[in-house]
């Protein structure tokens, strides 16, 4: 199967209970454990983050085997992270069957509903929003797919929870976060929205009605990054030395050809195995908003 360029390979996210958030990803989200152990000492400095060598990790797929992974790594929670206030990734966006399913499937032990589903009001909504924290603080949206957009096609869902299809990233320059994506891995710059977006107004203590204007990054007309306008309160995220960030930690993406990528990578591209790399090579860079992306060749 053909993996165009810029697809979202999957979203990694730090928990500080793995078997907690196995639990959470596959006995409650429905997605299927495909691989689980220690996490190899070259893949971890790969990713800027030696002192995650040898952390306990898994990697989970939708059930529709949809080119995507879930991936899970343990570590110590960090007593200054707050959800949706800080640079970096701030959500992973999923495409699911049945979002109104959802609210009352969700353990509150396991999860935390920060926006129940709703119906966007004044126009044709294309999918209908949910998000919600999971066991790391990490956002996730579920979003039940209607229909494409006017510049972009929108994944309907094969599975209860499917593919990550957008990944949301907050940052202090939304031009230049924009810029980094189109310039160093040959992506698109998409519409702005300027939107009530209630999600940053909660975490920020905001009036309801303030608005927050988001980029889209794609190819073609598939979506990829969402580029969001931060308030001038948020902040850089606090992490542990040599670990990786709390909550949303890292997100890969496939490109084409490594190479053709102008991204400075933090250790030269290697062939990687197992759940997502299935044998090809990868490399990780610094965002401009500080975010951690791994680019995965598949040619093409």
């Amino acid at each position: 199967m053909s993996i165009p360029h810029g697809t979202i390979l999957g979203g990694l996210s730090s928990v500080p209970d793995l078997a907690r958030a196995i639990t959470a990803y596959r006995d409650v989200l429905k997605l299927e454990l495909v691989e689980q152990g220690a996490l190899p000492a070259d893949l971890a400095a790969s990713w800027g983050c030696p002192a995650n060598a040898g952390a306990s990790y898994a990697a989970l797929r939708p059930a529709s085997g949809a080119p995507c992974w879930f991936r899970l790594v343990q570590q110590p929670a960090h007593p200054a992270f707050k959800p949706t206030t800080t640079y970096g990734w701030a959500a992973f966006e999923t495409t699911v069957e049945d979002v109104w399913h959802w609210p009352e499937a969700l353990p509150p032990d396991l999860f935390t509903i920060v926006g129940p589903p709703k119906v966007l009001e004044n126009i044709k909504p294309a999918f209908i929003p949910m998000q919600a924290l999971g066991p790391g603080g990490e956002m996730i949206y579920l979003n039940q797919v209607l229909d494409n957009m006017a510049e972009t096609d929108l994944p309907a869902a094969h599975a209860p929870v499917d593919r990550i299809f957008i990944v949301v990233l907050a940052t202090p320059d939304r031009e230049a976060s924009v810029a980094w994506y189109t310039q160093k891995l040959g992506l698109a710059r998409g519409a702005d929205y300027t939107i009530p977006y209630s999600m940053i107004s909660k975490a920020f203590d905001l009036a309801a009605d303030t608005l927050t204007t988001l980029t889209m990054v794609q190819h073609q007309r598939m979506p990829i990054v969402e580029v969001d306008d931060y308030p001038a309160a948020a902040t850089s995220r606090a992490r542990h030395e040599g670990m990786l960030p709390p909550g949303n930690a890292l997100v890969s993406l496939a490109v084409r050809d490594l190479d053709a990528c102008s991204a400075q990578w933090l250790t030269p591209p290697a062939l990687r195995a197992g759940a997502l790399y299935e044998g090809r090579r990868a490399a990780t860079a610094i965002g401009a908003a500080g975010e951690l992306i791994e680019c995965v060749e598949v040619g093409g």
